[in-house]
């Protein structure tokens, strides 16, 4: 069984149920499985630190995870047009993965949510997608062949799956961005599967 690491953070929940429909695309595919994690909030005050176990959703992250996982997605919600910091700190502490090669030649997919809908979700993805070329994953976007990236009216391209969430209580995608996140989730197990014993 190919295991594909679904890892995000998330605030209000929209991210997390993103997520969801990924982990959904990637189970439907015989062979795979997936796997939810998240990341620690990071803090400016430098005495807080986070509980140890979160006190709902995935557990978080651990190294074990990156190591034994045949692809990687990845979720945050934007910040200005990029990744959330509390990812982007885990990020850079995965040097020790990059030198060890742990994720070259696996497949790699991104995804966000944004409160609006002109909100740098494009940016976010890029942004997500600049550390994964880094650690050599081979990159996994979402065709047009998808006929739900012609039809949505919320979230959803060709770098990857998105939400538009105008609202911090609107968290559940609608039907299409449902479809383009399980969609993203197909793909990368697919192509997990294929990618079985290559060295990249």
């Amino acid at each position: 069984m190919s295991e594909i690491l679904v890892l995000y953070y998330s605030t209000h929940g929209s991210v997390a149920a993103l997520a969801s429909q990924v982990a959904r695309g990637i189970n439907a595919v015989p062979g795979a499985s997936a796997c939810l994690r998240t990341v620690p909030p990071v803090s400016t005050g430098h005495d807080s630190r986070p509980a140890a176990v979160p006190a709902a959703g995935a557990p978080y992250v651990s190294a074990e995870d990156l190591q034994r996982c045949a692809g990687l997605v990845l979720g945050s919600p934007t910040r200005f047009g990029n990744m959330a910091a509390a990812l982007k700190y885990f990020l850079d502490g995965t040097s020790g993965d990059w030198l060890a090669g742990t994720l070259r030649g696996k497949p790699a997919g991104v995804f966000t949510s944004s409160s609006s809908l002109h909100g740098g979700q494009e940016s976010t993805l890029l942004s997500m997608s600049l550390p994964l070329l880094h650690h050599g994953m081979v990159l996994v976007g979402i065709p047009y062949s998808e006929s739900a990236l012609s039809t949505t009216r919320g979230g959803g391209g060709p770098y990857g799956a998105s939400h538009f969430a105008p609202d911090s209580s609107q968290t559940e995608p609608t039907p299409d961005e449902a479809r383009i996140a399980q969609h993203l989730g197909r793909r990368i197990a697919e192509v997990a599967l294929r990618l079985q014993g290559w060295k990249g």
